[in-house]
């Protein structure tokens, strides 16, 4: 048995995109216990709220995450729209369901990508990227925007899809459900792929149950939850939804659940656009949150549940709002994933949580 050492990891590192710093207790190669240090890139945004009105921060939350933006603005005016009492059409609430299941299969590729740039596969990683920007086209064809799409208020959306760009938005979709199977092919039946990510970073269905994972890491140690089971917005007008799990519990198993849920997305897109209604899509609400008025939200972002909570105290600004995000929930699964694993597998078991430090450090 060597000797134990520790080793610092981050905040900045060559294969890892994120600034995440770890100690990592080492005893020849082997990682014995993993302490996270957060609080690199803390922007204090939850305060905003004293200075910047309700419809005013919507703007302030999808600048949460990049990745997760459309999604933060979506979780936060529907927390908004709960507190005041205010009714969306639903085509609105079909428009934003469609936009937030976009952005799912634009966060999914993305990762594979770096999932694939962690263990060396550099054109696996590009042909990811390739298809991912097809996805930013929609957005910037139907926002005007490519990350930041600044799409919902609060009372609906800020403009409509109409019939022809909806079926333009399948159309894209449908020439990248080929080339997209093909890259799900490689990271599943690969070998070499395989011999980086099988039996890696492994966690129990009760170890994910008990340290309250969510979102994809979840779901790949077969703890089936998913907020979209619940039916809120248009989600509760799919014929059908079953949220996708894996008995893997490894990084294998983790890129399975990403795999599946990117054409689950597409098909709820299809779905959805073929049968939207025509009730307009709203308008910004002109209502002030009471003093004393409380709501609460769940939302799945690509990563998991996200929380929000909003307190009203009879102005146009918030009393408080506080948003708790996957990332937060799932650090310390990934302390766990890690204990016991080789030095040089740290980064895929890390990617393949998905850790997003913006979002947990505002």
């Amino acid at each position: 048995m060597g000797k134990a050492t520790v080793i610092p990891f981050g905040p900045q590192h060559p294969v890892l995109p994120e600034p995440l710093h770890l100690d990592l207790v080492v005893e020849d190669e082997h990682v014995i216990e993993a302490i996270p240090q957060i609080g690199f890139v803390h922007r204090g945004l939850e305060k905003l709220v004293e200075t910047r009105d309700i419809h005013q921060f919507i703007y302030v939350a999808e600048r949460i995450c990049g990745i997760c933006s459309f999604g933060h603005s979506l979780g936060y005016a529907e927390t908004i729209e709960s507190l005041m009492g205010v009714e969306v059409p639903r085509r609105a609430q079909y428009l934003r369901v469609i936009l937030h299941e976009l952005s799912r299969v634009h966060s999914h590729l993305l990762w594979l990508g770096l999932a694939a740039d962690a263990f060396g596969f550099e054109s696996l990683f590009m042909h990811c990227w390739r298809l991912r920007e097809r996805v930013l086209d929609i957005f910037e064809a139907t926002t005007g925007g490519r990350v930041i799409l600044s799409y919902v208020q609060i009372g609906g959306v800020v403009r409509d899809i109409d019939a022809d760009t909806l079926r333009w938005i399948c159309d894209k979709l449908d020439s990248i459900e080929g080339e997209y199977k093909e890259i799900c092919a490689t990271f599943l039946k690969d070998s070499s792929v395989r011999s980086r990510l099988d039996g890696v970073g492994y966690l129990s269905q009760q170890q994910a149950s008990e340290l309250c994972m969510v979102g994809p890491f979840a779901r790949a140690s077969n703890v089936p939850y998913d907020c979209r089971i619940l039916g809120h917005g248009a989600y509760g007008e799919l014929s059908d939804f079953t949220p996708i799990t894996s008995t893997g519990g490894d990084c294998l198993a983790r890129v399975e659940v990403r795999c599946a849920e990117v054409n689950q997305s597409i098909a709820i897109v299809k779905e959805l656009a073929a049968k939207i209604p025509n009730d307009g899509i709203g308008e910004k609400s002109k209502l002030k949150p009471a003093a004393g008025a409380q709501a609460c939200n769940v939302l799945e972002q690509p990563r998991g549940e996200c929380y929000y909570y909003a307190l009203g105290n009879g102005s146009a600004n918030l009393e408080r709002m506080r948003m708790r995000t996957p990332t937060t929930q799932n650090l310390a699964g990934m302390v766990k994933a890690l204990e016991g694993c080789d030095l040089a597998d740290v980064p895929n078991i890390i990617l393949t949580i998905d850790p997003c430090i913006s979002c947990s450090e505002r």
